[in-house]
């Protein structure tokens, strides 16, 4: 278990190159995240983010509890 105030939770939007789609997520290592995204576009596209080439972070915040990091993803 992960000490009080260690938690590390985002929500963010990317988009693609031409900014024409937008993808929404929550991830607890928003580094690690984008790669993932990237590298799904450059592969196998069977993602939204990767048939799309939504890597490229234009939004995110952070939380401490994931809960409200699904909650604000909802929102948006």
């Amino acid at each position: 278990m992960k000490p009080i105030g260690t938690h590390n939770y985002f929500t963010y939007i990317t988009t693609n190159k031409n900014k024409t789609v937008l993808y929404t997520g929550v991830t607890n290592d928003l580094p690690n995240r984008l790669w993932q995204h990237e590298e799904e576009a450059k592969t196998t596209r069977k993602t939204f983010a990767g048939k799309y080439n939504c890597y490229n972070l234009i939004y995110y915040e952070h939380f401490d509890y994931i809960q409200d990091a699904i909650d604000r993803e909802k929102e948006i």
